[in-house]
């Protein structure tokens, strides 16, 4: 690049300085830095065992964190929107105990989709109504339905367990996609993903919880339905969580009290991972996306050595602070750029 009228000791200053200006705008994306991260852990598990990188191996533990990864979807809006929902993981026993009395008495596959369905409907509704209506703050609405759907799932259940299901109920939770070994709750979250994807950043519905998290003051006297808007993602979160539950009573064949506990932290984190601001108004799907198959291959890759269960969640709880400072980072310097 050549600039008339100055020296060449000026052009390699201004030369140098364009290049660091597009390595400054390249990494100052969050979404940038965990694609880095996410190849950066592949590596580190394809060392620590042989077995790591095989193809079937991969597509197998997605099992284990799909139904997490489709409640981070809701959770995402949620978040930009300035809020929070601690009630996930309890609207999915919830409604998983509804699945298992519904299916007690003899109903078929579809009633027991329909039930799971609803209930979480109905769960995320109430949540939304409260937040909404009496406008308390979503953090407090949700830790009380959080204990009272999960005191429902205890008081009904106590030590027992219902075990007893259809037995094409289960190919919701264990079956593949016809023809391939990829299995089915993965491709039912790659296309939540891409409709989600699509509603946020195609949509003026999206441009909308863009604009609630930024403001939600000037959002409200632009015009924007701010309660409406809150009201119907609350309710998304609490259908999404009995989908969730569906496919997660499916793949275990059977509901317990303790059912999907901990969802919650596993669903907050991975947004926020994937570079979603704590404070709402920032974020997007693909960071949300590969977050949570950063976080379902970081613990394959522990297990694979044997590292315990709570070192895993010591992990978790660590990233999600860690992800939040950075979180923060990122937004100031959009900020000040």
């Amino acid at each position: 690049m050549k600039v008339e009228g100055l020296g060449i000791q000026e052009q390699r200053i201004l030369y140098s300085r364009g290049w660091q200006e597009r390595l400054f705008n390249l990494f100052r994306s969050w979404e940038v830095v965990l694609t880095i991260i996410f190849f950066v852990v592949m590596a580190v598990g394809a060392s620590l065992s042989p077995f790591f990188l095989d193809w079937g191996n991969l597509l197998e533990t997605t099992f284990n964190f799909t139904e997490k990864a489709i409640i981070a979807l809701p959770m995402m809006f949620i978040i930009l929107c300035g809020d929070i929902d601690v009630s996930v993981g309890s609207i999915v026993a919830l409604a998983s105990l509804a699945m298992g009395a519904a299916a007690q008495a003899q109903m078929p596959t579809p009633v027991l989709v329909v039930v799971g369905l609803m209930v979480g409907l109905a769960a995320g509704m109430l949540n939304g109504f409260l937040i909404t209506r009496f406008g308390i703050p979503a953090i407090a609405v949700t830790i009380g339905t959080q204990s009272l759907f999960r005191g429902i799932s205890q008081a009904v259940l106590g030590d027992q367990a219902y075990t007893q299901y259809p037995a094409d109920f289960a190919y919701l939770g264990q079956g593949y996609f016809p023809g391939t070994h990829v299995p089915f709750q993965l491709v039912l979250f790659l296309v939540l993903a891409t409709g989600t994807g699509i509603l946020l950043h195609r949509t003026t519905f999206g441009r909308k919880v863009y604009a609630i998290g930024r403001n939600p003051v000037a959002s409200r006297f632009s015009g924007v339905p701010v309660d409406t808007i809150r009201f119907l993602i609350f309710s998304w979160a609490g259908l999404f969580s009995g989908l969730a539950a569906i496919l997660l009573t499916s793949r275990i064949g059977s509901t317990r009290p303790n059912i999907a506990m901990g969802f919650e932290l596993d669903a907050i984190t991975s947004v926020v991972l994937g570079g979603v601001a704590i404070t709402g108004g920032f974020g997007g799907i693909y960071g949300v996306v590969l977050a949570n198959f950063l976080l379902g291959y970081l613990k394959f890759a522990m297990g694979l050595v044997n590292i315990p269960g709570r070192v895993m969640n010591f992990v978790t709880g660590a990233l999600l602070i860690l992800s939040v400072i950075i979180g923060e980072t990122f937004k100031r310097l959009r900020k000040g750029r």
